[in-house]
């Protein structure tokens, strides 16, 4: 009974500050708008171009929307630091490895159910969208794995940069290390579609393995999630051992 109104109050919390809304809102905003617009207005590889992989370009939006995830997460997290928030929190729900893991459940079930909406759309219209002969099907190779392999990707994400919230209690500590992370140092490295380096290894690139039709690098689909799993498993740890470890 504890868990489910543990789960609830967290819900509730989501559900009544607009910030979080609007993070989660622009999620789909972002990911599948950018990505619809893309596609109609292109609708086909730049000539030239010998890489063009379908699947992939109808998720151009994902490196935006993956923004709005991570802000999402960590406003959830570290916004409970704001003003002594966390010790009502702690009122309510007394169990700190309780608390965490509902706050955890919440963050991830929300962008877990948005991640699928908007994946399916971005990638059912996106198709729909390019010029007749670039578009597939969503029984084509590599199709449904990237489309229930985007909404993991973003959720893993959401989950991750709570992770480091809870370690640093600041929301402006946690994006100031997560948005260079995962805005900066793509554009540095190169996006996933150029394999074949230590960068492939960086949570972005490896769980963006599983939009790739074709295999880049030495990282497949699943092993790419592995590693990005690997990475939100290390930041939810830091965060329990923090939040068990430390006074609110």
């Amino acid at each position: 009974m504890m868990h489910c109104a543990a789960l609830h109050c967290e819900w509730i919390k989501i559900r009544s500050l607009r910030s979080l809304m609007g993070a989660l809102l622009a999620v789909p905003g972002a990911t599948a708008g950018l990505s619809l617009l893309i596609c109609g207005a292109l609708g086909r590889p730049q000539p030239g171009s010998t890489d063009f992989d379908p699947v992939l370009f109808s998720y151009y939006g994902l490196n935006f929307g993956q923004l709005a995830a991570i802000i999402f997460g960590v406003i959830a997290m570290a916004g409970e630091y704001k003003n002594d928030g966390i010790r009502i929190s702690l009122a309510a729900v007394p169990d700190r490895t309780l608390f965490y893991a509902a706050k955890l459940a919440v963050v991830g079930g929300c962008v877990l159910a948005v991640g699928l909406a908007t994946s399916l759309v971005s990638f059912l219209g996106g198709q729909a969208l390019m010029d007749k002969g670039f578009g597939i099907g969503i029984g084509d190779p590599g199709a449904l794995r990237a489309v229930l392999g985007c909404a993991l990707y973003l959720t893993l994400l959401s989950l991750l940069s709570a992770g480091i919230a809870a370690v640093l209690r600041s929301v402006t500590g946690a994006l100031s290390v997560l948005v260079p992370l995962f805005l900066i140092v793509p554009f540095v490295v190169g996006d996933v579609s150029q394999g074949g380096s230590a960068a492939d290894f960086l949570p972005d690139r490896a769980g963006q393995q599983v939009l790739l039709q074709e295999q880049l690098g030495p990282l497949g689909p699943w092993t790419g999630m592995a590693v990005l799993l690997a990475w939100t498993a290390f930041a939810v740890g830091g965060g329990w051992w923090g939040l068990r470890r430390r006074d609110a």
